[in-house]
């Protein structure tokens, strides 16, 4: 058995019932547990997004709209436009589905961990402020715990690598400009190669460079492609019901995967919802665990919003337009090729590949900056901020090799490291979870009598 094969069975195992309960369960734990108030508080998270809370002598590196954008443009990126059509390829248009219900539930958890990253965060030996899953275990469950923090730390520097963003923007590119079959490979290293150099002038800035930039980025690329979807749905409006429809009647008979096998079908949306809002995998609190602010709960808030941006808005349109255009039944490829020819069936004169190549170049950028401070945060754990800087010459590096890859070695690559990562997050989310609540008790009274004062 080769490593494709072996890492191709260790992701089917690992991605079997247990872990989808552990997700989609603990998940739905947190969501009855929270007892839905933090879902009452959506319009004070968006005030708290806008700066109104925030302190400039707050403890932290980033504002809470820093955090959050950094946090969605590690999610809203190739696994909303790459992912989708996965997602519908091998399991057909009942996956969407199934991403929907990991959305809401995600909600909740992102709540939930990001609360935690806040409340349990920590300081390197520079004396910048870090957060994340590993130091809610260790100051939050106690030294004792750390085995499983170091568990967590090194699934996160597999999860975390940008083989699957740096594989879909270098085919996108060859797709898009008909790169002759005999000159791929050559051109893929190529791509690579000019894909780190541009990735490498970002990440080497540190932390407050990759939020400035990522805030200026994520308004830009949602906007974009809102307009782009809405013009292929405009187009083929008499088939939204049809498509609706089509996701709700698919979601409950799997018959486009493991010959109708439901539970497979399910897997299916988790795992590409995962990949798209990584709501329990544990990357989203380290980035919102250096927001300016010692207030949790307000960070929890605001986090809470980023698996409703990212998979309820951009994974819904992405889906909609691939249905809509019909492709999709008859197409042999996966992944971008699929969405590049759903925009091109329906926008005319090629103008789907140009706007589409514009918002991958965007999307796969913001989340190649953003994924390098998950990866380098996880490498300081488990040894130290000195050795910690080398992490970005790496991941660089990473960005080359990923460029001229099979694609299904690396979805299965990065899904063992994301399912990996779920099981200490999860673990001690749930653990810690009375904490929270009991500090969302405290916040939301004084919340209200500040009101009423």
């Amino acid at each position: 058995m080769n490593i494709q094969e072996l890492v191709a069975t260790f992701s089917g195992w690992v991605w079997g019932i247990p872990l989808l309960i552990l997700l989609i369960g603990g998940g739905l734990t947190l969501f009855i547990y929270s007892g839905l108030i933090p879902f009452r508080y959506l319009g004070h998270a968006v005030n708290i997004l806008r700066g109104k809370y925030d302190k400039d002598h707050s403890p932290g590196d980033l504002t809470h709209y820093e955090a959050l954008s950094s946090a969605i443009a590690a999610t809203v990126g190739m696994g909303n436009i790459s992912g989708v059509a996965i997602a519908i390829a091998t399991g057909g248009p009942g996956a969407i589905f199934w991403m929907w219900v990991s959305a809401f539930v995600g909600m909740a958890t992102k709540f939930f961990t990001c609360s935690l990253s806040i409340m349990y965060r920590s300081k390197d030996e520079e004396g910048n402020v870090k957060g994340g899953p590993m130091y809610v275990i260790t100051e939050g469950l106690g030294k004792k715990w750390k085995p499983l923090a170091l568990f967590f730390a090194a699934a996160g520097l597999i999860g975390t690598l940008p083989a699957f963003q740096a594989n879909q923007l270098t085919q996108t590119l060859i797709d898009v400009f008909k790169v002759n079959e005999s000159n791929a490979e050559t051109s893929k290293l190529l791509l690579g190669i000019t894909i780190a150099s541009i990735t490498a002038a970002v990440i080497f800035g540190g932390i407050k460079r990759i939020g400035k930039i990522a805030g200026k980025l994520v308004p830009v690329m949602v906007a974009i492609y809102l307009i782009t979807v809405l013009a292929i749905l405009i187009l083929k409006i008499e088939n939204i019901p049809s498509i609706f429809s089509l996701i709700f009647t698919d979601a409950f008979s799997g018959n486009a995967v493991m010959g109708g096998a439901l539970g497979a079908l399910i897997i299916t949306g988790v795992k590409r919802a995962a990949f798209s809002n990584e709501a329990g995998l544990g990357t989203a609190p380290m980035m919102h665990g250096t927001a300016k602010t010692d207030e949790p709960i307000r960070e929890g808030l605001v986090a809470m919003l980023g698996p409703a941006i990212d998979t309820l808005l951009v994974c819904t349109l992405t889906a909609l337009a691939i249905l809509a255009s019909g492709v999709w039944e008859n197409f042999k490829g996966n992944g971008i090729s699929l969405t590049l020819s759903s925009f091109d069936a329906v926008l005319p004169y090629g103008i789907g590949s140009v706007i589409l190549t514009i918002c991958v170049l965007i999307f796969a950028f913001s989340t190649l900056f953003t994924y390098s401070f998950y990866g380098y945060s996880c490498l300081c754990f488990l040894t130290n901020t000195k050795i910690g800087k080398y992490y970005n010459y790496f991941y660089i590096l990473t960005i080359v090799v990923a460029s001229t890859i099979k694609l299904k070695f690396v979805i299965n690559l990065i899904d063992s490291g994301y399912a990996l990562m779920a099981i200490p997050t999860v673990i001690s989310t749930l653990i810690l979870a009375p904490k929270v609540k009991k500090a969302a008790n405290e916040y939301f009274k004084r919340l209200k009598t500040e009101k009423s004062s």
